[in-house]
Parts: structure tokens; C-alpha cells; sequence
């Protein structure tokens, strides 16, 4: 059938003259329907009547298969794909798929190098409107996404979507190669560099590389000596809020990770997973010199220097040097007179908690 109704702009046919002078806002910037709610105005009717919806609440597009509602008919389309598994937009650069069009024009963004959205406060460029608006919660300081179970606030929808895994336990990322399963597609990317040995992020000061951008960012802390973390109780200084959290837990008493065999309780997750494996027996790292294995990988590092004779650790008094920063600190307490170990049956004082349980023999008679 002949579209006899052609656009002089972009040379765009169409069936009828209605759709036409719809199209034509585009090239005019008219957007003369107005929401006599907000005032937020549109092109055409019907993105209107779709938007009235925010304020009504009404969703009256049901998926058939999951019963999931949305406001706008394209909506429903789109998400229909999640079920079928239809991509049906691909990038003519590089061939990738998508199920919606917006997303499509959003990647292609990558190759054009286009950022059309600009932050007033700084200046910085995103390539779209979503990521702009949970940038500029940075200046604000507003978190306006809650959690219901925790009441834990964020920046953005997606980072509270994410945080939610936690309390559902669910991960529905999957690396295709190993199976591991991640709770954010971030993280799934980041792991990839585990097989393809991608270290994109390089330090500009010693060019050590790393997998994730964060991590480099951590590492120049070491150049700069910024501990920018400080504890509000004992002024202690960290380079992350993480390692602060979890130091403040030494004050608060906060032991919120428990083993659900025996029960022992933990500050933080990784001490809790190497203790697991007390019960589990799994001990995952191997030396590639006499294939002994360690519950962690400190040990294992550890244990290496064994085989390249590495003291890394220096006492700043006698210079004397030491494969791990545990003897590191029993030492210097020859030269300090530190003795924090206490029997409780005598109170005498050991600068070694093995020397104090020896000790401890001489009052309960034991003799292993």
C-alpha cells in the first residue's frame, strides 16, 4: 500500500496526515499537550494518557505470563521479551541485541562517543538521563530509594535493587564459564577478568594493573598515604569506609556474621567463609611449588616466602626481618616490654599467647 503522506524534514512516509503532523514535533520541538498536573508536556495524545498514569496509579497492561501491570502499552511489549527472549534491535556496529529500542539507542552511545547529558553542578557527562539523575544525588546528598525490610537508603533504583539480593539470597547473574553466581551484573563483568586475565585499570605511579577500577583507586591510596576513614571513637584512620566498618565493630561489639554450624560469630563476611571451611575441609589454595594447601590466601602467601626466603616485615629497631607481620609484632614487644597476655589464675604477664597457655599447664595440670 502506498504511504502517500511524506515528512520535508527527513523524508520519513506515512499512512495519514494525523500521524504526519505528530511526527513533525519532532523537527519543530511542539509539544502542546500539557498534563494539568505536573504541567509536563508531550508530543502526541497518547504519550499523555500513558503519563497520567504515574498520577493515577492505574496500570491497565497485565503480562499473560508473570501478571506483572505497567502503565503503557510499549511497556508491556518490552517486557514480553523478558519471557520470549527476544532481542529484536541489534547494534549495526557490533551486533549486540536488545529487547527495548531505547536501550539500543543508549549502547550505541558507546561507539559515538555521545554524553548529551551534562551535569549543572559539575560539569560531567552521561550518555543517559537516568544515570545523570542518580549523579546529581552525589551534590544533593539525597538517597530517595529505600529498603522496606532494612530501611537502608540509595542513590539510585538499581543500586536498592541490587542491595535487595541480600535479603533474598538471590543471584541471577552467572558466569558461563565456572557457574559462579554474582547478585549484580557489575560484578559478574569484574569476575570475568578472573579467565580472560583482563586487567584494564593500570596505576600510573608503579603500573600495577587491576580488574576493577575500585581497586585501583584503593591502591593509589598507598602512594598518597590518604586515609581519608576516620573512627569517630579512637581516631583510627582507614583508606575505605569498608575497612572503618569494620574496625568499628571492635568498639560496638557488633559481631553480625554467624556460622550456622556451630554458631561462632564474625565482624566480617571473609573471616566467616575461611572459618567455614574448617567444616567444610576445603581448603582452595595450593602452593605450585609443594602443593600444599591453605584454608586463605594469606596463609598461602605466607607460606611461599618459605620457598623464596622473602622477610618482607622490618623492625624499625633492630632491623631484624620477618616472612609475616604477626612475628613482626610479637617481636617488637621485646623492645616495647609489652606483655598483653594475663593468666587469670596468677596474673602473670606473657608478650605470646602460646607462652601463656603453656603457662596455664603449670595451675590445671594438664600435660599433652
Amino acid at each position: 500500500m502506498e504511504r502517500p503522506y511524506p515528512c520535508d524534514v527527513c523524508h520519513k512516509i506515512f499512512m495519514d496526515t494525523g500521524s504526519l503532523k505528530v511526527h513533525q514535533n519532532v523537527h519543530t520541538g511542539e509539544r502542546p499537550y500539557s498534563c494539568d498536573v505536573c504541567n509536563k508536556t508531550f508530543r502526541n495524545l497518547s504519550n499523555l494518557k500513558g503519563h497520567q498514569h504515574v498520577h493515577t496509579g492505574k496500570r491497565p497492561y497485565s503480562c499473560d505470563v508473570c501478571n506483572k501491570t505497567f502503565s503503557k502499552k510499549s511497556s508491556l511489549k518490552a517486557h514480553q521479551h523478558v519471557h520470549t527472549g527476544e532481542r529484536p534491535y541489534g547494534c549495526d556496529v557490533c551486533n549486540k541485541t536488545f529487547s527495548k529500542k531505547c536501550t539500543l539507542k543508549v549502547h550505541q552511545r558507546v561507539h559515538t562517543g555521545e554524553r548529551p547529558y551534562s551535569c549543572d553542578v559539575c560539569n560531567k557527562t552521561f550518555r543517559n538521563l537516568s544515570t545523570l539523575k542518580g549523579h546529581q544525588h552525589v551534590h544533593t546528598g539525597e538517597r530517595p530509594y529505600s529498603c522496606e525490610l532494612c530501611n537502608k537508603t540509595f542513590r539510585s533504583k538499581s543500586d536498592l535493587k541490587v542491595h535487595q539480593h541480600v535479603h533474598t539470597g538471590e543471584r541471577p547473574y552467572s558466569c558461563e564459564l565456572c557457574n559462579k553466581t554474582f547478585s549484580n551484573k557489575r560484578d559478574l563483568k569484574v569476575h570475568h577478568g578472573v579467565h580472560t586475565g583482563e586487567h584494564p585499570y593500570s596505576c600510573d605511579v608503579c603500573n600495577k594493573t587491576f580488574s576493577k577500577i575500585s581497586s585501583l583507586k584503593f591502591h593509589q591510596l598507598v602512594h598518597t598515604g590518604e586515609c581519608p576513614y576516620s573512627c569517630d571513637m579512637c581516631n583510627k584512620t582507614f583508606r575505605n569506609v569498608g575497612n572503618l566498618k569494620q574496625h568499628q565493630r571492635v568498639h560496638t561489639g557488633e559481631r553480625p556474621y554467624r556460622c550456622d554450624v556451630c554458631n561462632k560469630t564474625f565482624r566480617n563476611l571473609s573471616n566467616l567463609k575461611q572459618h567455614q571451611r574448617v567444616h567444610t575441609g576445603e581448603r582452595p589454595y595450593r602452593c605450585d611449588v609443594c602443593n600444599k594447601t591453605f584454608r586463605n590466601l594469606s596463609n598461602l602467601k605466607q607460606h611461599e616466602r618459605v620457598h623464596t626466603g622473602e622477610r618482607p616485615y622490618s623492625c624499625d629497631v633492630c632491623n631484624k626481618t620477618f616472612s609475616n607481620k604477626g612475628d613482626l609484632k610479637i617481636h617488637q614487644r621485646v623492645h616495647t616490654g609489652e606483655r598483653p597476655y594475663s593468666c587469670v589464675v596468677c596474673n602473670k604477664t606473657f608478650s605470646k599467647k602460646c607462652s601463656m597457655k603453656v603457662h596455664q599447664r603449670v595451675h590445671t595440670g594438664e600435660r599433652p
